[in-house]
């Protein structure tokens, strides 16, 4: 069986020849199809099927393509559901709209077949790393200092009450629901640390809801109590080889619940001092670095970082300089996509990479350009089985003090942030590129930039534009790029930025910030 056969894309189009064109070829590379004529049979689709990938056309009767991707974004279940745009415009203009709106590519009518199916599968494939690795998730559960969060399911309202209030006494965040399908949707958006239900429920039992919970990726970990008048050993056996982490019966009372959670949130606790511990045993064991102390003295240019790893743990940001020559420096800015702090072993072998690359580009070429770096470091990661199979994004620029010009080429890379000093505006740069070691061909392109006096580029990954204010408002590019183009002409931009962003946050980040300025004197 394909690896695709189990991936469903939704094709949203009301030119039927375009979505029989569309489905044609996917099903060809065994992907399951469903078809849309507008936006409503659209919804339609993605509240009643499990959907990995949407293909939308941009031009359609009643709600464009951008407005439909806008409104599914809203949806919290399908904020990271890949979504390419196919259009027959290609206008800078549309790309950016299609990107503000939440897209994550775009495809310009007529197609290239091959590319369209490249950029599918790189989608997807992503979005499983996402859900295999979960980083970003992961990281938080095993450093989280927030208040325990409790799922108590039990259609039983006095008796949860009860149960609620004593959890909350303790000083436990309790939510109830009354059902399975209540809990499991409440579940999977806000991600318990322990759940506790009652057996005997109508619809579905304890053991049906156990089994859902068994099923879903991100909640199967979760710490799992049953709470029940039933005490016969047959019961206690099943629920056990469910993989239960406890049994409390209901008459056992409030205080012994309370006491069964907070001995699991303890072990919890250990875990976690654990998982830290080990985290930087490893990095004072191997010394090694991935982001080094400060960046190089370049004339002609004023080049610095920020670097804060989640928490204090590493994380899978890599930074690097090469000084080539007098004249050239190549700035290297890398995310790798692993699972805990696995990413960081990962980054430290991308690294390698990346230097190895740049070495034999030194030796074999008379003319350094990023797009030859990244073909070689793309080269080398894709024949590598080890590591083939996790991702990484990359910027690489060079930069020449003596024809004052920018180099830039990207692998799934978030786009460079360039501000004109003569206008005093600042846009972004996006590259092409697709992320390292997807396939042999990466379809990276080079982009110069003729730069003046006092101009600013500014390399980012994403834990900087994720990052959340109090209120929960995500930054975002188009905030970034509003804060870069205020930035006074006399300020350092990096002192600027991360005084700006630490006050946004409230020095609260989600993720690992990396952030590199490029100053032009």
């Amino acid at each position: 069986m394909s690896e695709n056969s189990d991936k469903t894309i939704l094709i949203i189009d009301d030119d039927l020849t375009v979505r029989k064109l569309l489905s044609f070829h996917l099903r060809k590379k065994d992907y399951h199809v469903l078809e849309a004529g507008g936006s409503e049979e659209g919804f339609s689709y993605l509240n009643s099927e499990r959907v990995d990938l949407v293909l939308c056309d941009v031009n359609m009767d009643g709600m464009d393509g951008f407005t439909f991707c806008q409104k599914v974004r809203q949806n919290e279940k399908h904020r990271v559901l890949p979504f390419i745009f196919v259009t027959a415009k290609s206008s800078l203009e549309d790309k950016e709209t299609a990107m503000k709106v939440g897209g994550d590519d775009i495809i310009t009518k007529p197609f290239d077949v091959q590319e369209l199916l490249l950029k599918v599968q790189a989608l997807v494939r992503r979005a499983d790393i996402y859900k295999a690795y979960a980083a970003k998730k992961n990281i938080e559960y095993a450093v989280a200092e927030e208040t325990p969060k409790i799922l108590l399911v039990d259609d039983d309202i006095s008796l949860s009450r009860l149960f609620q209030y004593n959890l909350k006494k303790a000083g436990f965040e309790c939510q109830v629901a009354n059902g399975a399908e209540e809990a499991l949707e409440m579940a999977k958006k806000s991600m318990p640390d322990i759940i506790i239900s009652d057996i005997m429920m109508p619809k579905h039992d304890g053991f049906e809801f156990r089994r859902m919970i068994l099923e879903d990726s991100d909640l199967k970990s979760i710490p799992f109590i049953f709470l029940t008048s039933k005490g016969g050993e047959d019961d206690i056996l099943e629920g056990y080889d469910l993989g239960i982490t406890d049994y409390v019966l209901k008459t056992a009372g409030p205080r012994v619940v309370v006491a069964k959670v907070s001995a699991i949130i303890k072990s919890l606790g250990k875990e976690r001092q654990r998982v830290v511990s080990e985290l930087h045993k490893a990095a004072d064991t191997m010394r090694v670095k991935v982001v080094p102390d400060s960046a190089p003295s370049f004339p002609g240019f004023v080049v610095k970082h920020w670097h804060m790893p989640f928490k204090g743990i590493p994380g899978g940001d890599f930074i690097d300089y090469f000084v080539m020559d007098d004249n050239n420096l190549a700035v290297v800015l890398g995310d790798v996509m692993g699972k805990r702090w696995g990413a960081w072993y990962f980054a430290i072998a991308y690294a390698g990479y990346v230097r190895t690359a740049i070495r034999m580009v030194l030796q074999t070429s008379k003319e350094y350009t990023p797009k030859e770096i990244l073909e070689q470091v793309n080269t080398s990661i894709y024949q590598d089985a080890k590591i083939s199979e996790v991702f990484a994004t990359l910027s690489v620029l060079l930069i020449n003090n003596k024809t004052k010009t920018l180099r830039y080429a990207g692998a799934g890379d978030l786009p460079i942030i360039y501000k004109e000093a003569s206008t005093g505006q600042a846009r972004q740069i996006s590259s092409s590129g697709m992320l390292l070691g997807f396939s042999a061909d990466g379809f990276f392109e080079d982009q110069v930039i003729n730069l003046q006096p006092g101009d600013i580029i500014g390399l980012i990954t994403d834990g900087l534009i994720e990052s959340r204010n109090p209120e929960g408002e995500a930054l975002g590019t188009d905030n970034l790029i509003k804060l870069i183009s205020s930035m006074p002409d006399s300020t350092d931009p990096l002192q600027f930025l991360q005084t700006n962003l630490t006050t946004f946050t409230g020095g609260k980040f989600e993720d690992d910030i990396s952030l590199i300025t490029i100053k032009v004197d």
